[in-house]
């Protein structure tokens, strides 16, 4: 789906963007802090990940907010409240009142326990995230690769009650706020 700051950048371009002019301006590295790029402001920030380092990015055109927290292990950091994972403080500044965000969903609140040595996150985890930011709606992606179509149809379906979740698909398409003409 996306895997580094140009391709979550080529994935967020709408809104009278094309990639086309979005392309001219190439990312090839980026280092903590904000950035503009295309006419995109970009924060990096390290997020918790076991092994190695991980950076966290958030998306902004002035219109819509996108934050982007990939191979995320909140365990890493400390146990949280709830067992799932501290709510760390860039994963709070990078998704503080996004549209979107798009977050690690390997494993369920059930499954951490046993498979956090791994270095992903639960979605129950991400909801909790987004809730404590204020985050419009929550994109799963990093799925289980053992998991199948139907069983993330029905976390979707277990979580869409407390905030609206969708699960990432290929090809799939997700609307962002429009700019507003001046």
């Amino acid at each position: 789906f996306c895997r580094g700051p140009a391709h979550l950048c080529h994935a967020l371009v709408g809104a009278g963007r094309s990639i086309v002019e979005f392309s001219r301006a190439a990312v090839t590295g980026i280092e903590p802090g904000v950035h503009q790029l295309g006419g995109f402001t970009i924060t990096a920030l390290d997020i918790p990940h076991k092994g190695g380092r991980a950076f966290g990015y958030r998306v902004d055109d002035g219109t819509a907010r996108v934050a982007y927290l990939s191979d995320h292990n909140p365990t890493s950091f400390g146990p949280g409240a709830d067992g799932l994972g501290e709510l760390h403080p860039n994963a709070l500044e990078l998704c503080r009142d996004a549209d979107l965000l798009i977050h690690d969903s390997q494993h369920t609140a059930q499954e951490l326990p046993d498979k956090s040595f791994l270095g992903h996150s639960s979605i129950h985890y991400a909801i909790g995230l987004a809730r404590a930011a204020g985050v419009k709606e929550v994109l799963m992606f990093h799925h289980d690769p053992d998991r199948t179509d139907g069983q993330i149809d029905a976390l979707v379906a277990e979580l869409a009650g407390s905030m609206p979740v969708t699960a990432a698909r290929e090809n799939s398409t997700i609307d962002l706020p429009a700019p507003t003409s001046a």
